[in-house]
């Protein structure tokens, strides 16, 4: 057993986990980050597109931009397309690998300690402490602390065992770097053939380079693999991708939210709590800003030396009045979507571009990267369509907005 007794003890070295730890570490706390990945092999499957606001409020510096996103094209299953732009930056795509080590790199500037290679395989919970069992290159050690944040992703097995409840709904993403041509701007493609349930996207990483790059992806409700390969051999691509071979990586994505977030001596934060997009699978934002309120909530509890379920169920309300609506929204409007046939997402772009509504919700004030449910009810509001029209009425039989 480690005779170290740390404040806190992080599981998980990701964005939002390395983030708490910083945030932590930077306000005196004894912090230690347990991560099951070696510290070279941090990155996901991950496409790293986060918005300015996002990146302004990680405070990180621009090495890791690896292009940058104000214009993008939207098809349909038959291959037309919206085409959209704004005269700002949106997003930035990042190497998820270094945006992961920068934020890592700020913890540990502040005397967060971090454990690579060392899973942790149980956590333990005490009436003085709570202790987490890991693997450290092998050797099982246990370790003690007054609190323990789970930001390791979509895994259910610890939240589960800790009595937190389990994430029942997600989709599965896969993703593949990709050597293209003619990939310019960020491409997203619907159609329940392409993807079941979401979208496939080219993001080019590259470009104007000797070697342009670009990633390949899709969000699908199983098989994601699969599709991808086809999406691959699609006309959509075909001649534009000039790799032979590529390593296609897939994980899961929750579309919903843990039950509980919070218990005696315990947060769940980012992916492992459900703060991800389910319009776009997209939880680094979310996580971000869910990593924030936590540290403030576990500071506060540290102090008073009040860490009961009690104390710390502050975290899930404030969460939840930050994000939660739209999460709700999100989660619903997805789920209307996946009942879509491929014919009526193609009414869905006749109504967008006929009405030039597209372009007038663009100029709009409804319109953001991140929050997407005021542009979501905007275009049910203002158009007549009949495959809008079942959307709206799906929404509102199924979820109160």
């Amino acid at each position: 057993m480690s005779d170290q007794f740390y404040d806190v003890i992080i599981v998980g070295a990701g964005a939002a986990g390395s983030y708490i730890a910083y945030e932590l570490a930077s306000l005196g706390h004894a912090v230690a980050v347990f991560e099951e990945k070696s510290a070279s092999r941090l990155n996901v499957c991950c496409t790293g597109i986060i918005s300015t606001e996002c990146f302004q409020s990680l405070d990180l510096g621009t090495d890791g931009i690896l292009t940058k996103v104000n214009s993008a094209k939207f098809f349909s299953p038959s291959g037309r397309y919206l085409r959209v732009q704004t005269e700002n930056v949106q997003a930035y795509v990042v190497n998820r690998l270094l945006l992961d080590k920068a934020i890592a790199s700020k913890a540990q500037s502040q005397g967060a300690q971090y454990f690579f290679s060392s899973p942790v395989i149980d956590i333990i919970p005490g009436k003085d402490s709570i202790q987490a069992e890991t693997l450290c290159f092998g050797a099982r050690e246990i370790f003690s602390a007054r609190a323990v944040v789970l930001a390791n992703g979509f895994r259910p097995k610890l939240p589960r065992k800790l009595g937190l409840g389990k994430i029942k709904s997600f989709l599965v993403g896969a993703q593949a770097e990709i050597e293209a041509e003619n990939v310019d701007e960020l491409e997203v493609y619907f159609g329940q053939k392409i993807a079941p349930g979401l979208f496939a996207w080219l993001v080019p990483t590259r470009v104007g380079t000797s070697t342009n790059k670009a990633y390949v992806g899709l969000l699908a409700t199983s098989q994601a693999k699969l599709h991808l390969q086809k999406f691959l051999n699609n006309p959509f691509c075909q001649g534009r991708i000039t790799s032979r071979e590529v390593e296609i990586e897939q994980k899961a994505i929750p579309v919903g939210t843990l039950a509980r977030s919070y218990g005696d001596r315990v947060l769940v934060i980012g992916d492992a709590a459900g703060q991800v997009k389910p319009t776009t699978g997209g939880g680094i934002y979310f996580g971000h800003l869910g990593a924030r309120i936590a540290a403030e909530v576990l500071d506060e509890a540290l102090s008073s030396d009040n860490l009961t379920a009690g104390q710390l169920s502050r975290y899930q309300k404030q969460w939840k009045a930050k994000m939660g609506k739209e999460l709700s929204r999100g989660y619903w409007a997805r789920w209307a979507y996946s009942k879509l046939s491929d014919r009526q997402i193609e009414g869905i772009f006749n109504a967008l571009d006929s009405s030039g509504m597209a372009e007038a919700l663009l100029n709009s004030g409804n319109f953001s990267f991140d929050w997407h449910s005021r542009l979501i009810l905007a275009v049910l509001r203002r158009s007549s369509a009949y495959p809008l029209l079942k959307i709206r009425h799906l929404l509102f039989r199924e979820a109160s907005l």
